[in-house]
């Protein structure tokens, strides 16, 4: 059995004094290690979040030029194949100008071979007429 008597004071006494002394080496030396541990882990974890937002950040950004590069190079674009469009428009008709020029040339021209062809023939037409009258009547034909 048990028997209470001043011993379990000292036993008491003891319990708490080692308690003290176990508290003052081993665990307050662990619990400010955990301590600061745990707030290494914080500044981590905070420069993570930091460096997140900025790459968040960073990537908006890039998102953002990217974009306006597209429209401005939509637009820059846009303007070169009117700017082409608008040349061939000028070309075209340019040569449409000249092509209805020529062909106006190339008619008169066709048109005054034909007349002189005509004159030409006309002369000969007669000629052919009176050697045939000859060659039929047997006579010449004044």
């Amino acid at each position: 059995m048990i028997s209470v008597d001043s011993s379990i004071l000292i036993q008491i006494a003891n319990f708490v004094v080692l308690i003290f002394i176990l508290n003052a080496i081993f665990y307050k030396p662990i619990r400010n290690i955990l301590q600061e541990r745990r707030k290494k882990i914080q500044g981590y974890e905070e420069g993570i979040q930091a460096l997140h937002d900025e790459a968040a950040e960073g990537e908006q950004a890039f998102q953002t030029k990217v974009g306006d590069a597209k429209t401005k190079g939509f637009q820059e674009k846009e303007t070169l194949v009117q700017a082409g469009q608008e040349e061939e428009r000028r070309l075209l008709d340019e040569i449409n100008q000249k092509a209805q020029a020529d062909l106006e040339a190339v008619r008169a021209q066709i048109a005054k071979d034909a007349e002189d062809a005509r004159r030409s023939l006309k002369g000969q037409a007669e000629a052919f007429a009176g050697a045939i009258a000859e060659k039929i009547l047997g006579r010449a034909v004044s």
